[in-house]
């Protein structure tokens, strides 16, 4: 009898309870259609932000600052092009290939930072601002290890952006990317800072900065060179690139921090080349993998791995498996943000390192010097002349002349696309003089072939102590 009288009065409370949701839908229901009013108070939804991020004028200052560039170049002659290209169609009819990117005006005068891959071997550089006035442009200067580029129109009293702090960036801050992309005129889009200090290794020289700021605002092809502003509307960034296996953006894209844009375009300005200071050591990352095997406590900073001879942190006294922690007492937990931070200097400028040695924590100033291992400015002419030759060229060290009993040479540390490689020379080929000067570093290379056209013989050794000689040909 108790079970069933315990069923029953269930029973009656189930059924209460669901008459009493079937009325209070029945009043909501009534409520909403205007026949009566729900005994508690409603508020209507709304989706607009409250209090959120206001990008309107940093879009409007920013749309008329950023600028759509075209280039059109000569399609170099490849065997892959004659094949494949060429085969449908052949010398393109002998019309000059076109390609579109970005740019950002940082001047009322006309000057236009962009990337070096936007304008790189351009024959022709236009530039439409977002008024759509079209003007030729000029390259002033570039720099493939930063891909940065300056270029110039001739115009003034122009719209342009003022530089920020990048090293105030933080992650999670809103950003705007600013472009051109797929063609289009400026268009503004939306994300956060996702992280900072990114290598995606897509510049290709062991003697590249690659630090980027990475964000989720959308960036596709043609915003290259394009601005990436904060709030305010301040430049922080030079968008260069998206990580994406479909070749449009997929999530992620990354710009170059401003504060090292700010510093390679004075010196493309000043210098017409760029003035970077070089510690002359091989800095590794820390991972946990990487301390286990070493023997190191603790992961935080940057492992010395090896240290140039006659370079800035040889002078310093720094030694291989020092642990660098700060520059100028900024922290650097990667290489990333070591060779950012460093990058900003110039040969001959100082700077102060906190590192750690068997567990103890030093301090040293270190005297920067040039990718020459020299202290002085590098001349744009003997930028110039290497760029020719397509080599990084670094002094020999003491052991190097004593192995091979030499007392001067240049060695060929490492070859791109230029003269030296052409003709068959490898790495580590040491010139020991230039139509019969002998060279004892960068600048005698430099002042030796000033002025020469035509054939011109080098003279060298390789390391097995195998003497080989070259001609290279200067053209007229």
């Amino acid at each position: 009898m108790k079970r069933y009288l315990i069923i029953i009065a269930a029973a009656f409370f189930g059924g209460f309870l669901a008459l009493g949701t079937y009325r209070l839908m029945e009043n909501n229901k009534m409520g909403r259609s205007g026949f009566s009013s729900t005994p508690f108070p409603v508020r209507q939804a709304s989706y607009a932000p409250v209090n959120g991020p206001d990008f309107v004028e940093a879009a409007s200052r920013s749309v008329h600052a950023v600028v759509h560039i075209k280039t059109e170049y000569q399609q170099k002659t490849s065997l892959y092009d004659f094949f494949f290209r060429g085969f449908f169609d052949y010398n393109n009819g002998g019309r000059p290939y076109v390609a579109t990117g970005s740019g950002v005006v940082i001047s009322d005068d006309g000057y236009i930072v962009t990337n070096n891959h936007v304008v790189q071997d351009a024959d022709y550089i236009e530039v439409t601002l977002n008024d759509k006035r079209s003007y030729e442009a000029k390259i002033i200067g570039n720099d493939p290890t930063t891909d940065i580029a300056l270029i110039k129109i001739s115009e003034t009293s122009l719209p342009f952006l003022v530089f920020g702090n990048s090293d105030q960036v933080k992650v999670g801050e809103w950003v705007l990317a600013v472009g051109n992309p797929f063609n289009l005129t400026s268009t503004v889009t939306a994300g956060i800072v996702s992280a900072k200090a990114r290598n995606i290794n897509i510049l290709g020289d062991n003697t590249s900065i690659e630090s980027f700021i990475q964000t989720d605002a959308a960036v596709n092809p043609g915003n290259s060179g394009g601005a990436l502003v904060n709030t305010s509307g301040d430049l922080i960034g030079i968008n260069a690139a998206i990580a994406s296996n479909t070749g449009s953006y997929t999530g992620y894209s990354f710009a170059i921090p401003s504060n090292l844009v700010k510093k390679v375009v004075e010196d493309l300005k000043e210098y017409g080349t760029t003035q970077r200071g070089y510690m002359g050591l091989t800095p590794v990352d820390i991972t946990s993998e990487f301390a286990r095997q070493n023997g190191i406590s603790d992961i935080h900073g940057v492992y010395v791995y090896d240290v140039n001879e006659n370079s800035a942190a040889r002078e310093a006294g720094i030694k291989k498996g020092d642990i660098i922690t700060k520059v100028n007492s900024i922290n650097v937990n990667s290489v990333s943000e070591l060779l950012e931070i460093v990058g900003q200097y110039r040969p001959g400028d100082r700077v102060n390192l906190t590192f750690s040695r068997n567990s103890s924590e030093k301090n040293v100033d270190m005297v920067l010097r040039n990718k020459n291992g020299l202290l002085g400015l590098v001349k744009k002419e003997e930028m110039d002349v290497i760029s020719l030759l397509g080599a990084d060229l670094t002094p020999l060290s003491k052991d190097e002349k004593r192995w091979l009993r030499l007392e001067n040479g240049v060695k060929v540390s490492k070859l791109k696309d230029g003269l030296l490689s052409q003709q068959g020379i490898r790495e580590n080929y040491i010139i020991l003089a230039i139509d019969k000067t002998p060279i004892k570093d960068t600048e005698d290379i430099q002042k030796a072939l000033t002025g020469k056209r035509g054939g011109v013989l080098i003279e060298g050794i390789y390391p097995n102590r195998m003497r080989a000689y070259y001609m290279i040909v200067l053209k007229e």
